[in-house]
Protein backbone atom coordinates (compact mmCIF):
# COMPACT_ATOMS: atom_id res chain seq x y z
CA UNK A 1 0.00 0.00 0.00
CA UNK A 2 1.52 3.94 -1.02
CA UNK A 3 3.00 5.45 2.39
CA UNK A 4 0.33 8.56 0.96
CA UNK A 5 -2.36 6.43 0.74
CA UNK A 6 -2.04 5.05 4.44
CA UNK A 7 -2.03 8.83 5.24
CA UNK A 8 -4.45 9.80 3.70
CA UNK A 9 -6.26 6.91 5.74
CA UNK A 10 -4.85 7.82 8.80
CA UNK A 11 -5.89 11.78 8.40
CA UNK A 12 -9.81 10.60 7.06
CA UNK A 13 -10.05 8.18 10.12
CA UNK A 14 -8.56 11.34 12.86
CA UNK A 15 -10.92 13.64 11.24
CA UNK A 16 -14.11 11.39 11.68
CA UNK A 17 -13.13 10.89 15.36
CA UNK A 18 -12.71 14.07 15.69
CA UNK A 19 -16.25 14.62 14.01
CA UNK A 20 -17.54 11.59 16.38
CA UNK A 21 -16.30 13.52 19.44
CA UNK A 22 -17.83 16.89 18.69
CA UNK A 23 -21.20 14.98 18.24
CA UNK A 24 -20.53 13.00 21.51
CA UNK A 25 -19.92 15.74 23.49
CA UNK A 26 -23.19 17.85 21.93
CA UNK A 27 -25.09 14.72 22.46
CA UNK A 28 -23.66 14.91 26.31
CA UNK A 29 -24.35 18.67 26.44
CA UNK A 30 -27.85 18.40 24.99
CA UNK A 31 -28.70 15.54 27.55
CA UNK A 32 -27.37 17.01 30.60
CA UNK A 33 -29.30 20.33 29.62
CA UNK A 34 -32.48 18.23 29.06
CA UNK A 35 -31.82 16.78 32.61
CA UNK A 36 -31.44 20.36 34.37
CA UNK A 37 -34.41 21.00 32.88
CA UNK A 38 -36.19 18.33 34.18
CA UNK A 39 -35.24 18.48 37.50
CA UNK A 40 -35.77 22.07 37.86
CA UNK A 41 -39.53 21.29 36.63
CA UNK A 42 -39.17 18.72 39.03
CA UNK A 43 -38.58 21.18 41.80
CA UNK A 44 -40.85 23.40 40.87
CA UNK A 45 -43.99 21.07 40.90
CA UNK A 46 -42.22 20.24 44.39
CA UNK A 47 -42.45 23.42 45.49
CA UNK A 48 -46.41 24.35 43.81
CA UNK A 49 -47.77 21.14 45.52
CA UNK A 50 -46.35 21.92 48.99
CA UNK A 51 -47.77 25.41 48.17
CA UNK A 52 -50.96 24.18 47.70
CA UNK A 53 -50.85 21.87 50.38
CA UNK A 54 -50.24 24.66 52.88
CA UNK A 55 -53.07 26.47 51.59
CA UNK A 56 -55.03 23.68 51.85
CA UNK A 57 -54.27 23.68 55.66
CA UNK A 58 -54.86 27.39 56.36
CA UNK A 59 -57.83 26.68 54.31
CA UNK A 60 -59.51 24.51 56.78
CA UNK A 61 -57.89 26.06 59.70
CA UNK A 62 -59.78 29.26 58.90
CA UNK A 63 -62.88 27.04 58.33
CA UNK A 64 -62.12 25.56 61.77
CA UNK A 65 -61.62 28.89 63.93
CA UNK A 66 -64.70 30.40 61.64
CA UNK A 67 -62.94 33.25 59.48
CA UNK A 68 -63.78 32.12 56.19
CA UNK A 69 -67.55 31.81 55.17
CA UNK A 70 -68.11 27.93 54.63
CA UNK A 71 -69.24 27.65 50.86
CA UNK A 72 -66.13 29.86 49.90
CA UNK A 73 -63.71 27.44 51.50
CA UNK A 74 -65.21 24.80 49.84
CA UNK A 75 -64.79 26.56 46.30
CA UNK A 76 -60.68 26.93 47.35
CA UNK A 77 -60.58 23.79 48.93
CA UNK A 78 -62.25 21.79 45.83
CA UNK A 79 -60.28 23.36 43.11
CA UNK A 80 -56.56 23.10 45.29
CA UNK A 81 -57.43 19.31 45.47
CA UNK A 82 -58.25 19.05 42.10
CA UNK A 83 -54.37 19.66 41.75
CA UNK A 84 -53.06 18.16 44.76
CA UNK A 85 -55.02 14.62 45.23
CA UNK A 86 -58.43 14.81 43.25
CA UNK A 87 -59.26 11.34 44.57
CA UNK A 88 -60.22 12.26 48.11
CA UNK A 89 -63.31 14.62 46.50
CA UNK A 90 -64.90 11.08 46.25
CA UNK A 91 -64.25 9.86 49.73
CA UNK A 92 -66.41 10.88 53.21
CA UNK A 93 -65.76 13.28 55.04
CA UNK A 94 -64.23 15.35 51.81
CA UNK A 95 -66.66 14.60 49.21
CA UNK A 96 -68.78 17.55 51.15
CA UNK A 97 -66.52 19.93 49.46
CA UNK A 98 -67.52 18.23 46.20
CA UNK A 99 -70.52 18.89 46.89
CA UNK A 100 -70.68 22.11 47.88
CA UNK A 101 -69.06 23.04 44.51
CA UNK A 102 -71.79 21.05 42.35
CA UNK A 103 -74.36 23.15 44.49
CA UNK A 104 -72.64 26.38 43.99
CA UNK A 105 -71.18 26.08 40.90
CA UNK A 106 -73.58 27.95 39.03
CA UNK A 107 -73.37 30.93 41.11
CA UNK A 108 -71.67 34.24 39.39
CA UNK A 109 -68.16 35.05 40.99
CA UNK A 110 -65.86 38.21 40.88
CA UNK A 111 -66.61 41.05 37.62
CA UNK A 112 -69.64 38.44 36.89
CA UNK A 113 -71.18 39.48 40.06
CA UNK A 114 -70.19 42.52 40.39
CA UNK A 115 -72.12 43.26 37.08
CA UNK A 116 -75.17 41.01 38.38
CA UNK A 117 -78.66 43.04 38.99
CA UNK A 118 -78.59 43.10 42.99
CA UNK A 119 -81.59 41.65 43.79
CA UNK A 120 -80.32 38.58 41.90
CA UNK A 121 -77.35 38.54 44.02
CA UNK A 122 -79.27 38.65 47.22
CA UNK A 123 -81.36 35.77 46.09
CA UNK A 124 -77.96 33.70 45.65
CA UNK A 125 -76.98 34.85 48.92
CA UNK A 126 -79.97 33.12 50.44
CA UNK A 127 -79.35 29.88 48.57
CA UNK A 128 -75.77 29.98 49.11
CA UNK A 129 -76.44 30.63 52.82
CA UNK A 130 -78.61 28.24 53.33
CA UNK A 131 -76.36 25.38 51.25
CA UNK A 132 -73.97 26.56 53.91
CA UNK A 133 -76.30 26.02 57.05
CA UNK A 134 -77.42 22.65 55.05
CA UNK A 135 -73.62 21.22 55.55
CA UNK A 136 -71.81 23.49 58.33
CA UNK A 137 -71.09 20.84 60.70
CA UNK A 138 -69.64 18.21 57.81
CA UNK A 139 -67.84 21.01 56.12
CA UNK A 140 -65.71 21.42 59.70
CA UNK A 141 -65.64 18.02 60.28
CA UNK A 142 -63.78 17.66 56.95
CA UNK A 143 -61.88 20.81 57.07
CA UNK A 144 -60.27 19.07 60.45
CA UNK A 145 -59.97 15.78 58.79
CA UNK A 146 -58.45 17.70 55.41
CA UNK A 147 -56.14 20.03 57.94
CA UNK A 148 -54.56 16.81 59.56
CA UNK A 149 -54.23 14.42 56.28
CA UNK A 150 -50.93 13.08 55.43
CA UNK A 151 -50.42 13.70 51.75
CA UNK A 152 -47.87 11.49 50.09
CA UNK A 153 -45.13 13.48 48.60
CA UNK A 154 -46.05 12.92 44.70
Amino acid sequence: MPQWLQWTLIIVGVIAIALLLVFIRRQTNTLSEGRRRQEKAEAFNQKRREDMISSIQVIAMAVESDQVEYSEACLRLKGLLDHVAPELLEQPPFSVFQNVYEKLKHMPTHQARQDTDTRFVEKLDKERFEVEKAHAEEIKRAATAIRHHPFDAS
